[in-house]
């Protein structure tokens, strides 16, 4: 599992260090792709062909799918960490994710999400607002 949140400052050519417990995680290469909330999402390779699969497995008759699929894959990049154990952050990414000068890495169980620190507060603030409906939401549903 990917746990954690670390903040990071991006050099002057886009990279971001990861944090070192998550490097050994990522050391096969990495695909970001747009988060469906205003970040990057980070796969491990062998994940994001997982989630491909689980794309691949859907109706391509179905419009939303095939939305969905252009949205995850047309945004996504392979990556491989640098020497340094950097990641380049493309700047279509960093642009929809509204990162610009650091970084708010959050581990997310399977992925890790980069967020600009000023949307991360606010999702924050947003999910302690909400926790309590979603998990009566969740018990309601079993």
């Amino acid at each position: 599992m990917l746990l954690g949140e670390y903040e990071y400052k991006v050099d002057n050519k886009g990279r971001l260090p990861l944090p070192t417990r998550f490097r050994q995680e990522f050391r096969e290469g990495l695909v970001l792709t747009r988060g469906f909330e205003p970040c990057i999402v980070a796969y491990r390779s062998s994940d994001f062909e997982k989630l491909a699969g689980n794309y691949t497995s859907q109706s391509i008759n179905k419009s939303k799918m095939r939305r969905l699929a252009r949205y995850t894959f047309g945004s996504a990049f392979d990556q491989q960490l640098d020497g340094q154990g950097r990641i380049a952050l493309p700047s279509a990414l960093r642009q929809y994710a509204g990162i610009n000068d650091a970084a708010i890495i959050v581990g997310a169980n399977n992925c890790i999400e980069l967020w600009n620190p000023q949307k991360w507060q606010d999702e924050q603030k947003e999910a302690e607002s909400q926790a309590w409906q979603i998990i009566e939401s969740l018990e309601d549903s079993q």
